[in-house]
């Protein structure tokens, strides 16, 4: 049998042809660590008596969680991130003079590349996958024991192939396919598995489509989603000055998986994850019956906080203006998305429809900041998860859904069709 581009990853990596289920020692490219769970890490670090980085150019910190800080905690703990970075003297550190959210800002830096393995203390480092990379979170100390040597171990994944045919509809983006997804298979339907994203759809994917695609394999279980190195790959990374030589691998015709999933986009409405689980998957159009009033719409995240959602935002709000009891709050992914935006006159736009645009941050993701939820409220997000409580108060409701519907219904005050 041939092998999976996963499998060809670690091949490359470790020099030797290696299969689905092997546990192997394998050298890590980049290892990523933010503001909540670096700290832990370092405190592994020093108490191991390790006194260097293996390899301080594959290691990026970014503060991006509750930066600015939010208070005297979360100040004291970006403080430590920021005093290992100083002592070390490290090169990929991020805080408020050059923010992003992590997986928006390292893909933009170049830091990130195809055929790379890279590891992060964060559940969502899968989204680089989008790239052609081995992307996946890892624990806290997993990331210390990176730190120290280089490398760590891995199980291989078994892998799906997911078959994508025909082209999206209006307002049906990469966010819906994965929700739909996830919604055939379940949160633990991927567990310990690679999602390979493969089909004629994918060349009417952006790289933001593949970049939310792979961001929420995590909520199918999936240890890493992956896009093939393309076209449209080469063109978001042609003005990046890269970390490495892309190295790139295509999955053989021969490849074993353990599952194939077709889906047929042409005919997939936008969808709606209802609480409390990425998986609760409905169409737009049952939303739309069920009349469901918002009090709050976020349009951002790791997920969804690129320029073609603030983009597609705009377009909708453009004239309109958000409705008289709903908050609409507008997270650009990074600085540079949002000076583009500012430039494209996105953020005008936003603002003058009754938006607020906040820096970036993961804080109303994960109801640390900047867009909390309080008793019985409702929101519609484009976040990836709607667990209870995640936004905020354990009785507020979160419904997941694309920017589009996101920014329609800030108009409406209820779950609206974009189309």
């Amino acid at each position: 049998m041939g092998q999976t581009i996963t499998e060809k990853i670690f091949s490359q990596h470790i020099g030797r042809e290696v299969k689905a289920g092997e546990i192997i020692r394998c050298d890590i490219d980049m290892v990523i660590g933010n503001d909540i769970t670096t700290p832990i890490s370092i405190k592994a670090f020093e108490e191991s008596g390790a006194e260097k980085l293996a390899n301080p150019d594959g290691f990026s910190i970014v503060l991006d969680h509750f930066i600015p800080a939010k208070d005297i905690a979360s100040a004291n703990q970006a403080r430590i991130s920021r005093d290992f970075a100083k002592k070390h003297q490290l090169k990929n550190y991020f805080d408020e003079k050059d923010m992003g959210i992590e997986h928006a800002l390292l893909p933009e830096k170049g830091l990130v590349v195809p055929g790379d393995v890279i590891i992060g203390a964060d559940s969502h480092t899968c989204t680089h996958g989008a790239l052609g990379a081995f992307s996946t979170g890892m624990g806290s100390t997993d990331l210390a024991f990176a730190m120290i040597t280089g490398g760590n171990w891995f199980k291989v994944p078994e892998s799906i192939k997911v078959i994508l045919t025909g082209k999206p509809g209006k307002y049906t983006t990469g966010k819906d396919i994965i929700l739909e997804i996830i919604r055939l298979i379940g949160v633990d339907g991927a567990l310990y598995k690679t999602l390979e994203f493969t089909g004629s759809t994918i060349k009417h994917l952006t790289i933001d489509d593949r970049f939310s695609m792979c961001n929420m394999a995590i909520e199918a279980g999936a240890k890493n989603g992956i896009v093939a190195y393309d076209e449209i790959t080469a063109e978001f990374l042609a003005d990046k000055n890269l970390a490495r030589e892309p190295r790139i691998h295509y999955s053989d015709e021969d490849a074993e998986y353990v599952q194939v999933l077709e889906i047929d986009v042409a005919n997939l409405d936008p969808v709606i994850a209802y609480p409390f689980l990425p998986s609760n998957g409905h169409s737009v159009k049952k939303a739309v019956e069920d009349k469901i009033k918002v009090d709050q719409s976020f349009i951002g995240s790791c997920t969804n906080g690129r320029l073609a959602d603030l983009k597609v935002a705009a377009e909708i709000l453009k004239g309109q203006k958000v409705h008289p009891d709903v908050r609409l709050i507008v997270t650009p992914g990074t600085q540079k998305i949002l000076r583009e935006a500012n430039h494209l006159g996105y953020i005008d736009i936003i603002v003058d429809a009754g938006g607020v645009v906040s820096n970036p941050t993961c804080g109303a993701c994960l109801g640390g900041y900047m867009g909390i939820l309080g008793d019985e409220e409702v929101a519609i997000s484009t976040t990836n998860r709607n667990f209870v409580g995640r936004m905020g108060s354990r009785s507020s409701k979160v419904y997941l859904a694309n920017s589009a519907v996101a920014a329609a219904s800030a108009i409406t005050g209820y779950i609206t069709d974009p189309r």
